[in-house]
């Protein structure tokens, strides 16, 4: 059985999807680096060296944006594009997991 087809990503220009993917690494990185989903200080480390190369990506495409006059974000087809690219999860690694019950 094929597992089920994701909808497609809406159209980005080249600077969007950038934005987009160095955001959603940056994410990936401080969810390793978060305490409260930690594991190791090793981990942790090497997530933290490689997150200052991955914001300057994020700053490169925001500036990308910029200087071709793309003055405002359009949110909601950026929305539908971290959606596609499951950045509900992966963003919800970076908070402070619910208390258990107990």
């Amino acid at each position: 059985m094929l597992p089920p087809e994701l909808p497609p990503l809406p159209a980005l220009t080249r600077a969007e999807a950038a934005f987009i993917d160095s955001y959603l690494e940056v994410v990936d990185l401080l969810g390793r680096v978060n305490p409260a989903h930690g594991h190791d200080t090793y981990g942790a480390l090497r997530a933290a060296q490689a997150l200052v190369g991955r914001a300057a990506a994020l700053r490169e495409a925001l500036t990308t944006m910029h200087l071709r006059g793309e003055a405002r974000v359009d949110a909601g087809t950026l929305t539908r594009a971290l959606r596609v690219l499951d950045g509900e999860r992966r963003a919800g690694r970076v908070g402070v997991p619910p208390r258990r019950a107990g």
